[in-house]
């Protein structure tokens, strides 16, 4: 059970990705039609303004769209099926506060009601889950945190 658990994080997060992809495209889409769409007013300086704010929100949303890529490409990297006793790319985490899904930073994540957080391992809780074994514990914001399971 806790294994299909963490596939259907997997699943999660590749979804939620995807979606975020999407949008950024279809939102980069828009703002290339509103900037064409701009016509040349009486007040060229209007006209000016609206194409170059158009140009800026294409520029925020193309790194946007780039950073979402190098998330879903790490995420590809991911092999669900491997399971191991210490806390790596890919593994679950449980502890005695939350559940953790090393994978790519998405915050956090329900699935069957129960919460769970996708993180990098980059993150600063992350770097500190990494490298552990189950019973092993940690000191996170001033509290001392154990490890109950790795899956």
């Amino acid at each position: 059970m806790k294994k299909e658990i963490k596939l259907q994080l997997y699943q999660l997060c590749r979804e939620q990705i995807e979606e975020r992809i999407k949008n950024i495209i279809h939102a980069i889409q828009l703002a290339k039609e509103s900037a064409e769409g701009e016509t040349k007013s009486s007040a060229g300086d209007k006209y000016e303004t609206g194409r170059a704010m158009m140009q800026q929100e294409i520029e925020n949303q193309s790194r946007q769209l780039v950073e979402s890529k190098k998330l879903q490409q790490a995420l590809s990297s991911i092999d669900v099926k491997t399971n191991t006793d210490v806390a790596a790319l890919g593994s679950l985490v449980i502890t005695d506060g939350a559940a953790f899904y090393l994978s790519v930073s998405l915050g956090r994540l329900k699935v069957e009601g129960e919460d769970y957080f996708a993180i990098s391992p980059l993150s600063p809780i992350g770097a500190l889950l990494s490298g552990k074994k189950k019973g092993d514990t940690f000191s996170f914001n001033g509290k001392q945190i154990r490890i109950t399971d790795i899956i």
